[in-house]
């Protein structure tokens, strides 16, 4: 296994070999509020909160009640664009960001990759580029292709693209996989990581003992995947491992690392964000009325701590 500073220094090497991104944003004044229809969903049954969007009325189901964990609570948001959804997904994060910096002095965030860091744009903008206190920031990846940095497929790249390089973020605070090493290589070298960052409480612990992330941001797949957690893969059942590998991933390309579910669902905040039409069915699966015996990857996210779901309205339409 290679040292765990080969996984700290990662990020500075990947920093090296991309082209920083303009800072640039417009003023948040000149938007609008964005327009949501939220629910809540708890063993009380469905609660409608918040209504602000217009002609929006999904055909939510009481078959949604008790969906909740009996620590946490699920909530489900639906906004009339995409538009609507990232900017309140940033003011999700940087309230969430205030709240554990005052509390613990850091904020741990683990990042998908796919659609999510587009939806993550406005946390480059006014206010918040400004008003987020970045220096405390540490950033992981929930998965990521075992791929150079610099590679189209590297969820690195992508979020380093997206927002990474727009944000002062310390380097040190952001946490990559060692790239030169295998997929299994890889993976004892992020956990080893890790528990590094839990041993000195950067991230916290929970009761159990696994790593405590403030906030995992996920996206996910229409075949209803998260992390690269995929439908009928046995790594879905991985309950020893923090972090493991898959070399067979149907989805391209197939040497990842990703978190198990223990330790994602050990976190103490999710969102789950999902846009456009062509995930409504797999969205209708997990949160509708879906009578279908074989569980979702997607329905397994389940945790100790809070689940919002933030959706557009097209990815809500089957609801």
């Amino acid at each position: 296994m290679a040292s765990l500073s080969s996984s700290l220094r990662s990020f500075s090497a990947g920093r090296r070999r991309l082209l920083p991104a303009s800072r640039a944003s417009p003023p948040l004044s000149s938007r609008s509020p964005p327009r949501r229809l939220a629910f809540s969903a708890d063993f009380g049954g469905l609660s409608l909160t918040g209504a602000r969007s217009r002609n929006l009325v999904p055909r939510a189901k009481s078959s949604m009640a008790g969906t909740a964990t009996e620590s946490g609570k699920k909530k489900v948001e639906v906004f009339e664009t995409e538009e609507d959804l990232a900017v309140s997904l940033a003011k999700y994060a940087a309230d969430l960001s205030a709240k554990f910096v005052e509390e613990r002095g850091a904020f741990s965030v683990v990042l998908s990759g796919g659609s999510l860091i587009k939806s993550l744009r406005k946390l480059a903008e006014a206010p918040y580029i400004d008003s987020v206190d970045w220096s405390r920031w540490h950033v992981l990846w929930v998965d990521e292709r075992v791929v150079p940095k610099d590679h189209d497929d590297s969820n690195y790249k992508l979020a380093y693209n997206g927002f990474l390089s727009k944000l002062p973020i310390l380097p040190g605070n952001v946490y990559a996989i060692n790239d030169a090493l295998s997929a299994e290589g890889a993976a004892d070298d992020y956990e080893t990581c890790i528990k590094h960052l839990v041993k000195n409480s950067t991230v916290a612990s929970s009761e159990s003992g696994l790593p405590k992330f403030d906030l995992m941001l996920l996206g996910m797949g229409p075949d209803g995947h998260v992390a690269s957690l995929f439908p009928g893969h046995p790594l879905v059942r991985e309950n020893k491992k923090w972090i493991t590998f898959i070399k067979d991933s149907p989805k391209p390309p197939p040497e990842r690392i990703t978190f198990t579910f223990p330790v994602i669902n050990a976190s103490a905040h999710i969102a789950l964000v999902v846009a456009g039409a062509g995930k409504a069915g797999v969205v209708h699966a997990a949160l509708g009325n879906s009578q279908s015996p074989d569980q979702l990857p997607v329905e397994m996210v389940s945790p100790e701590g809070e689940l919002t779901w933030f959706l557009d309205k097209d990815a809500a339409s089957k609801l």
